[in-house]
């Protein structure tokens, strides 16, 4: 293998081209990369859109002998002679490869809203998806409308409330994330991002979108300066199957993350391995770390990481391992938390010590501890009160995460120790902890918890961590 084309050029390129390097890959590589701004990772844009970090902070820096490509569309791919097609502006290109990497990510699903869009698919003035920071730029107004209760919803509408916005949310399910949740802690999560300055419309859906309004289909309206469509997502598959590789929802992939050419490989939301498909942040991190083994000649094979949900919001921290089935499986044992007043709520299904599904609301502290053991199959502390009201114990002699050896950052496995030395060692800030550790770089979705630990180790009054020995 001599050089490496790779097609896009998002948070999973990323870590690809971090483990060809690191793995001693010593042929070249290009990114062929669709926008015209060097890569950001799409995760924390709401941070972005609360006007809480810069765009320039999402860049990452490029890793040295890559050859990217800015503003490079590709739009077609020849699999007989190993040559992708893209354009350059007015300028057709050509780029062969010896091996191609497909991680064209996905691309958001626009609702057939009557005065969302124009006959050709555009969309109208005030409307916009949430893809990259220039999305941020175009969400303006006093009043802004965000359709759409799943994570990303959520997420924006959090943001634009704590840019100070007058923000709205409206969503088919009676709760935002209702299905995730189920109906208690979906009711507890409405109730604090009203708290925080959203204004849920639960049940409702939307009918027409007008010039300064949106009109929903109980005959009430929304003011809707701006509408920002948070209405999902799906994989981009058109080159793929255009070329004739096989597609079913996603790029079907076998465990080497192998397209139906074995020259070809996709991963990302657009690749769909186990009949898995957009399966999110998580796994597409994953998938690029296994295929730089391969490619580098490693033995290695991809395996589904858990089914992770941390929502990114400072009105609530949310936790979601697996699906509300999972709690059906017979055999489980189900422990449990719930404080309306604090607005709080807790339940696991373990299978033994091991956690089979859980849905965690505001307990900050078992959301880092139960998403790291879920994420890397490990048991939970045996005091299980503990564990959720975020109390220390003592240390496990079963390899269970300590408080401390607790991952904040999932993506770069930084435990809030690391952290704590860092800050120790004259990292006092959250950007000079991310330099330092890499926390935050990934996904972003510990930006909150990393912020929160700087602030509270640099209060007035609080002890410094102290380095571990």
């Amino acid at each position: 293998m001599n050089h490496v084309l790779v097609v896009g050029h998002g948070p999973a390129t990323h870590r690809l081209l971090r483990g060809l390097r690191r793995h001693g890959h010593r042929g070249t590589v290009t990114v062929l990369s669709a926008e015209d701004r060097p890569l950001h990772s799409r995760a924390p844009l709401t941070d972005v859109l609360a006007g809480r970090v810069g765009p320039n902070l999402l860049q990452a820096a490029p890793e040295p002998g890559v050859q990217v490509l800015t503003g490079t569309v590709a739009h077609a791919l020849d699999l007989r002679r190993r040559v992708v097609h893209a354009r350059q502006g007015a300028t057709h290109t050509r780029h062969p490869y010896d091996i191609l990497v497909l991680a064209c990510g996905a691309r958001p699903v626009i609702p057939r809203l009557p005065g969302a869009a124009g006959r050709h698919g555009r969309l109208s003035a005030g409307v916009t998806t949430l893809r990259g920071t220039a999305d941020c730029a175009r969400v303006r107004g006093t009043a802004v409308t965000v359709l759409g209760g799943g994570p990303l919803g959520v997420e924006t509408a959090a943001a634009l409330a704590l840019r100070g916005t007058a923000t709205t949310l409206v969503c088919r399910g009676p709760h935002p994330l209702h299905q995730r949740l189920g109906d208690t802690a979906a009711a507890l999560l409405t109730a604090r991002l009203q708290q925080a300055g959203v204004t849920v419309l639960g049940g409702r859906r939307a009918v027409r979108r007008d010039p300064g309004r949106l009109l929903l289909d109980d005959g009430t309206e929304a003011a809707a300066d701006g509408l920002v469509l948070c209405t999902g997502a799906e994989p981009e598959v058109r080159i793929a199957r255009a070329a004739g590789l096989r597609v079913h929802h996603g790029i079907v992939v076998d465990d080497a993350l192998r397209t139906s050419d074995s020259r070809v490989h996709a991963i990302g939301d657009c690749a769909e391995h186990a009949g898995r498909a957009v399966a999110g942040h998580e796994s597409a991190l994953a998938q690029a770390d296994t295929l730089a083994r391969i490619l580098t000649g490693g033995a290695a094979a991809h395996r589904p990481t858990a089914d992770l949900l941390r929502l990114r919001t400072h009105a609530a921290d949310v936790a979601c391992v697996g699906t509300r089935a999972g709690f059906r499986r017979p055999g489980l044992r189900t422990v449990g938390l719930l404080d309306p007043a604090g607005r709080r709520y807790a339940r696991i299904a373990l299978d033994g010590d091991r956690i089979a599904a859980a849905v965690l609301l505001g307990l900050p502290q078992a959301v880092a501890t139960v998403s790291h053991a879920a994420r890397r199959g490990l048991p939970v502390p045996s005091d299980r009160l503990g564990l959720l009201l975020g109390t220390p114990s003592p240390p496990p002699a079963n390899g269970a995460p300590t408080p401390e050896d607790s991952l904040v950052c999932l993506c770069n496995h930084v435990t809030r120790q690391q952290l704590a030395d860092a800050f120790a060692l004259g990292a006092r800030t959250a950007p000079a902890l991310a330099r330092a550790t890499r926390a935050t770089t990934g996904c972003g979705g510990c930006a909150m918890s990393v912020d929160t630990l700087c602030r509270a180790w640099a209060g007035t009054g609080q002890r410094e961590p102290e380095p571990a020995s």
